[in-house]
């Protein structure tokens, strides 16, 4: 048995509605990574200078020693780019969520009295600004730890948003499991907020972003002048808010950084996309911890039976008569690579078919001929199973008057006759008279392809019964 891990659904096709407050279109969200004194530098206990999202080409870590340009280009941002950005999010009225990395914060109080004064939300972005990657989980479990720690004594409250940013594959399990988060950011994977269940925690997820992100001046491709920031970011909201005028409303994330859109050239594409948007109708925009709290409120978690998590018993216990009477079928299915992606009525049904698909032409057979007929002597004598009791009486065939059950009668027989199987078909799909010109039409057919069309059938009566009891 092998489960993968990675959820490739979200929300498949159906996403919810976000209904945000006051009947927005879209969510425009900023964050403000505030990383600038919680860099890898030798000052603070860290083996070589920083070498990440700067304005320096190609730079690369010095080991042993500290980087005096890196060092000024952090600076600029705490120094410089801060405050400008500061003022521009004042004047316009829109509050922000800072990413704080906690020791930056303890290095720079006036900024840290700025974002309250202003009433931005500071959540946790770690307690240094480095790699988490290659950490153990002890140590990581306690980088954690002490990140609340000292963000909750320099900022006089304790976060209740975490990102990380450069994590590792086990990040978001532990923030999860240190518990007391309204949201963990440190996903890419949606447009909108979603829940991740963690043992008996359900944790909210808030997705961000590393394309509608300044990042990009630092990184190749990415945008050079601020022109094709706000390009970019005035598509991506031109799109979300169609989406959000089609009653599909969804939330944008926009990633910016003192010491990279802090710089003149950079923020005027900013501050055009601040002046567009301000022109729409409809358009929010929250702190992340808003979003957080509304979702809460909004789309509450609801937990159900996930077929991927069951062992074994449980698993054929409830799905061995999707098909019927024919459990070796679930069982074969429990040995797949079964993820998330397999914990709806689409994804089982897959996983079911393809076992059914590849079983030989004997035990398709043995499927076939384990369903009873229409109307016949079983339901007569209310000997069907109860997924075939219900989808009989659905399509009427319960209440069939003595020539409409004689008629069934007689054509089943004539059928099994002439292809060796009772009369297969999805009786949801249709109703009494449409099923009885079924019968009338394929009776004629040759018996190689009534078995195609009969295993087709036994394919979508499973399905319907799967959507019965999973989620689609």
């Amino acid at each position: 048995m092998t489960r993968y891990p990675r959820d490739m659904i979200g929300y498949g096709a159906t996403p919810p509605n976000a209904q945000w407050p006051g009947g927005a279109k879209v969510a425009v969200q900023f964050v403000l990574n505030f990383e600038e004194g919680g860099e890898n530098n030798i000052l603070h206990g860290d083996a070589a200078s920083e070498a990440f999202l700067s304005d320096i080409p190609g730079a690369a870590p010095w080991q042993g020693q500290r980087h005096w340009n890196m060092e000024s280009i952090y600076e600029y941002g705490a120094r410089a780019g801060f405050w400008r950005l500061h003022r521009l999010f004042t004047g316009a009225e829109i509050p922000v969520t800072i990413y704080g990395v906690a020791s930056a914060l303890a290095r720079c109080p006036d900024q840290l009295a700025a974002m309250k004064s202003a009433d931005w939300e500071i959540a946790s972005h770690g307690l240094k600004w480095v790699e988490h990657k290659d950490m153990g989980e002890d140590e990581e479990r306690a980088a954690i730890a002490e990140a609340v720690r000292l963000h909750t004594e320099v900022v006089g409250s304790r976060p209740r948003g975490w990102y990380t940013g450069r994590c590792s594959v086990n990040t978001v399990r532990l923030v999860t499991e240190a518990g007391g988060f309204d949201y963990i950011s440190d996903t890419y994977d949606d447009d909108l907020p979603y829940w991740r269940e963690q043992g008996e925690r359900d944790q909210l997820i808030i997705p961000y972003t590393l394309e509608a992100n300044d990042m990009r001046f630092a990184t190749a491709p990415g945008y050079t002048t601020g022109e094709q920031f706000f390009s970019y970011l005035k598509d991506a909201f031109d799109v979300l808010y169609a989406e959000g005028e089609a009653g599909a409303a969804k939330m944008m994330s926009i990633g910016l950084h003192c010491r990279l859109i802090g710089r003149p050239g950079k923020i005027a594409g900013l501050k055009r996309f601040i002046d567009y948007i301000q022109g729409f109708d409809g358009v929010w925009c929250p702190r992340r911890i808003e979003i957080a709290e509304h979702w809460a409120k909004t789309h509450p978690h609801q937990r159900y039976a996930r077929p991927t998590r069951m062992d074994r018993a449980t698993f054929v216990g409830n799905y061995g008569s999707i098909f019927e009477h024919s459990p070796w079928i679930a069982e074969r299915a429990f040995e797949l690579e079964l993820g998330p992606a397999h914990d709806t009525a689409t994804g089982l049904h897959n996983a079911l078919a393809r076992m059914f698909r590849s079983a030989s032409q004997a035990e398709r057979l043995g499927v076939l001929m384990a369903h009873p007929d229409l109307a016949g002597k079983l339901a007569a004598a209310g000997r069907l199973t109860a997924e075939s009791t219900g989808e009989q009486a659905a399509a009427g065939l319960d209440l069939l008057t003595d020539d409409e059950r004689e008629t069934f009668t007689r054509m089943n027989g004539d059928y099994v006759a002439k292809h060796g199987f009772p009369f297969i078909i999805a009786v949801r799909d249709y109703d009494k008279p449409s099923i009885l010109a079924a019968f009338h039409s394929r009776i004629n057919n040759s018996r190689e392809v009534e078995f195609a069309e009969a295993c087709k059938q036994v394919e979508r009566i499973a399905e319907f019964r799967l959507r019965d009891v999973l989620p689609s």
